[in-house]
C-alpha cells in the first residue's frame, strides 16, 4: 500500500521523527471516522433510518477512508505510475454506484488501517537513529595553551588532546595521553564489566568514564568516530527493502493495470462489437471490478496478523510489524548476544570461600565474617566488583564495620584498614606490584583458586590480610554476570522447534564465552567483538542459511539487529536503541516466549497461505464466473462478502493461540 505510506514516509523525511507523530495521529482519527461512518451506514439500513442519514454515513466514511489514498494516487499518476491504491478507490467508487456501499466504505477502512499500522512501524524504526545520536556528545573539553575550552566535537581535529572527566560521557575516539580509570564500555563493545583504561589504551565515543580523570588524544574525526559509524550502519541496513516489499512492489503495476484492463474491455468490447446497451454493460463491468477488487486479500492479511500480535501481546511478545512476523516464520539461525540477553547483565558475587586455615585474632575465619570485612573495604569503592559485594553482604544482613585509609589501584585492586588490620582486595596482577617483595601466607592455594574460578568465566579477586608486616591470604571472591535460569531450557525449545543453528557473539572475553557456550550448548561463539565484527558474523551467517535472526539488548548490538533479516530485543533491560531498531520485542525480559514468538510467526504464515488461496480463488472463480455465466451482483457480493468473512474468521483464530 504504498501511496499512503510513501506520502506519509516523505512527510517523515522532511520533517523529522517528531512532526511524524501528528500525521499518524490524525490518519488514525481518520480511520477511526470511516469506520464510525461504515457502520453508522450499515445500522442505520438495517433499521429503516432516513436515507439521508444513512448515506451522510457512508458520505464520511468514503471521504476520510479515501482522503489519503486519493491524494497519494493524484501524486502517483504524475510520475506517472499506477498502484493498487487507485484501484481501491476505484472499486469502492464502482461498489457505491451499484448499489454496495458497506462494500466499498470496508474496502476503505481496512486501506487505511494497514497504511496507519505500517507507518507506525516505519516511524518506530526511524527513530533508532535519534537514540543513537543522543549518546553523541555535542562538545569536547579540548586542551589548549590557555586551558579547557568547549568545543564543538566537528571541530575537533585529529590530534588535539582533551579531557573527560568521572561520569562523563567520551565524546571522540581517542587514545589515552595521561591518568587512569574504568571506562564503561558495554554501549559500543557488549563487555559485561567495565574496563581499566590507562596511557596508551584505546577509548570509544559514547562510552561512559567512571571512576578517573583521562587526558585523551584524538584518533579519529567526528564523522569516522565509534558512535558515528553505528549510526551509519543502522541507517544503511534499515534502507534496505524487505523481499517480501520487493515482490509487492514488482507485481503491483501488473495486477493494477490488468484489472483496469479487464474491467475496460468488459465495458468497451460488448458495446462496440456486440452493440448491448450501455446500463446493463457498465453494470456487468462494476460487478467485475467489485469481484476482482482485493477486499478479501486485503483483509486476510490484517485479520490474521493483527490476532497474531494481539495472541503474541497477551504472552509478552511485542511484534513491531506484520511483516516481522512472516519473516520470523523462515528463521533457520539464531545469533544471541550474551551480556543482558543470555545473562542478567547484572554482576553478583556468586563465589565466597575461606582459604583453610586462614584465622583472625586466633579464631577460624568464617564465610559471613570474610564477607563482612571485604564489604567494609569495598564500600569505600564504586567499582561493580565492589557493589556487588556490598549488595551480598546487605543480602545477609551483615553490618560492615568503617574502614579507614582507603586507596585503590584503577584494574588492579584496593586496600583499606579494618579493625585494626590493613585488608588487600584485588586480582593477581595486585598483588604482583603492590605486595611484590613480600611473603604471602597461602598465595599459591589463593592463586590456584582464582585460576580455576577463571576457568569457569568468572572474575575473582584474593582477600588478603596485612597485620605487623605479615601477610596472609584470608580466602577469595569470584563474580559473574549469571546465566539466566531459562536460557538452556529456551535454547532446547528453539532446536525442537525447527532452529538448526545457534550462535553467541559477544564483546567479552574467550573465557567467559567459551563457559556460556559450554553450559548453554550453543553451536558455535564469538568473543571479544566489535559492533561491525559482529555485522560481519550475521552476514556470514546469512550466506549460509534462508533467514537469520538477532538477539540483543544493547546499543553494540543495534548494527546486528539491523542487519539480521529479524531483529529481537530485550525489553525489560534493553537499551532504547536496541528497542527502536528490533522487529520483535520480549517484554519485561521473558526469553522463554522466544520459542513462542517463532511457533506464532510460523503458525500466522500457514494461516495467510491459507487465506491468501480462499481469497485469490475466489476472485478467480468469480472472475471467470462474470465473464462466461453473467452471474448477478447479488451472487458477485455473496461470494466476495463470503471469501471476506471466511478470512476473517480463519486469521482470528490465531488470537487463541498458545504455542
Amino acid at each position: 500500500m504504498k501511496t499512503t505510506t510513501e506520502f506519509l514516509s516523505s512527510a517523515h523525511t522532511r520533517a523529522g521523527a517528531s512532526a511524524v507523530r501528528p500525521v499518524v495521529r490524525r490518519q488514525a482519527v481518520f480511520v477511526a471516522l470511516t469506520f464510525a461512518g461504515m457502520i453508522g451506514g450499515l445500522v442505520g439500513g438495517w433499521v429503516g433510518a432516513p436515507d439521508t442519514a444513512v448515506w451522510a454515513c457512508y458520505a464520511v466514511a468514503y471521504g476520510f477512508g479515501g482522503w489519503y489514498g486519493l491524494k497519494g494516487s493524484l501524486q502517483s499518476l504524475r510520475v506517472p505510475e499506477v498502484e493498487i491504491d487507485l484501484l481501491m478507490i476505484i472499486a469502492a467508487l464502482g461498489a457505491l454506484y451499484i448499489g454496495a456501499p458497506f462494500e466499498g466504505a470496508m474496502l476503505l477502512f481496512l486501506f487505511s488501517l494497514s497504511g496507519v499500522l505500517e507507518e507506525y512501524a516505519i516511524g518506530r524504526s526511524r527513530t533508532a537513529i535519534s537514540s543513537l545520536v543522543e549518546m553523541r556528545p555535542e562538545s569536547a573539553q579540548v586542551l589548549g595553551e590557555g586551558g579547557e575550552s568547549a568545543v564543538p566535537v566537528e571541530d575537533v581535529a585529529v590530534g588535539d588532546v582533551f579531557v573527560v572527566r568521572p561520569g562523563a560521557r567520551v565524546p571522540l575516539d581517542g587514545v589515552v595521553e595521561s591518568g587512569e580509570s574504568t571506562v564503561d564500555q558495554a554501549s559500543l563493545t557488549g563487555e559485561s564489566v567495565p574496563v581499566a583504561k590507562g596511557p596508551g589504551d584505546e577509548v570509544f565515543s559514547g562510552t561512559i568514564n567512571e571512576t578517573g580523570s583521562l587526558e585523551v588524544r584524538v584518533t579519529r574525526a567526528a564523522e569516522e568516530s565509534a558512535i558515528s559509524r553505528l549510526i551509519h550502519m543502522v541507517e544503511e541496513a534499515q534502507s534496505k527493502r524487505a523481499p517480501t516489499q520487493q515482490l509487492i512492489d514488482r507485481f503491483e503495476q501488473p495486477y493494477v493495470l490488468g484489472v483496469f484492463a479487464m474491467t475496460a474491455v468488459a465495458i468497451a468490447l460488448p458495446l462496440a462489437l456486440l452493440s448491448h446497451a450501455f446500463e446493463p454493460t457498465f453494470y456487468r463491468a462494476m460487478t467485475l471490478m467489485v469481484a476482482a477488487s482485493p477486499c478479501a486479500v486485503i483483509i486476510s492479511t490484517p485479520a490474521a496478523v493483527l490476532s497474531a500480535i494481539s495472541a503474541g501481546g497477551r504472552q509478552g511478545v511485542l511484534f513491531k510489524g506484520g511483516e516481522h512476523i512472516e519473516t520470523a516464520g523462515n528463521v533457520d539461525a539464531i545469533a544471541f548476544d550474551k551480556t543482558g540477553t543470555l545473562t542478567e547483565g547484572n554482576t553478583r558475587l556468586t563465589d565466597l570461600a575461606v582459604r583453610e586455615g586462614a584465622r583472625i585474632d586466633g579464631r577460624p575465619l568464617e564465610e559471613t565474617a570474610l564477607l563482612r570485612l571485604a564489604a567494609a573495604v569495598q564500600s569505600r569503592s564504586e567499582h561493580h566488583l565492589a557493589e556487588a559485594t556490598v549488595e551480598a553482604a546487605a543480602e545477609r544482613g551483615l553490618e560492615t564495620p568503617s574502614a579507614s585509609g582507603f586507596s585503590a589501584v584503577v584494574g588492579k585492586g584496593v586496600h583499606a584498614t579494618v579493625e585494626g588490620q590493613t585488608l588487600h582486595i584485588g586480582n593477581p596482577r595486585y598483588f604482583e606490584t603492590v605486595t611484590a617483595g613480600e611473603s604471602i601466607e597461602g598465595l599459591e592455594t589463593g592463586l590456584d583458586a582464582v585460576r580455576e574460578l577463571e576457568a569457569r568465566g568468572k572474575t575473582s579477586v584474593l582477600v588478603v590480610s596485612e597485620r605487623g608486616g605479615a601477610f596472609s591470604v584470608l580466602g577469595w571472591l569470584a563474580f559473574t554476570d549469571t546465566i539466566r535460569p531459562d536460557a538452556a531450557e529456551m535454547i532446547a525449545s528453539l532446536r525442537e522447534r525447527g532452529i538448526e543453528r545457534i550462535v553467541m557473539l559477544t564483546g567479552d572475553n574467550e573465557r567467559v564465552a567459551q563457559y556460556i557456550a559450554d553450559e548453554l550448548g550453543i553451536d558455535e561463539y564469538y568473543a571479544q567483538l566489535l559492533p561491525e565484527e559482529k555485522v560481519a558474523h550475521i552476514e556470514a551467517l546469512q550466506e549460509r542459511y534462508e533467514s537469520v535472526a538477532m538477539v540483543g539488548d544493547g546499543v553494540n548490538d543495534a548494527p546486528a539487529l539491523a542487519t539480521a533479516d529479524i531483529s529481537i530485543g530485550m525489553g525489560g533491560a534493553g537499551t532504547d536503541v536496541a528497542l527502536e531498531t528490533a522487529d520483535i520485542v520480549l517484554m519485561s525480559d521473558r526469553l522463554e516466549r522466544l520459542p513462542y514468538a517463532f511457533a506464532l510467526s510460523r503458525a500466522t504464515r500457514r494461516t495467510l497461505f491459507v487465506n491468501f488461496s480462499i481469497a485469490f480463488g475466489a476472485i478467480a472463480i468469480m472472475v471467470v464466473a462474470i465473464l462466461t455465466a453473467g452471474i448477478p451482483l447479488p451472487v458477485a457480493v455473496v461470494g466476495h462478502e463470503g471469501s471476506t468473512v471466511l478470512v476473517s474468521l480463519i486469521g482470528l483464530r490465531l488470537l487463541r493461540f498458545d504455542g
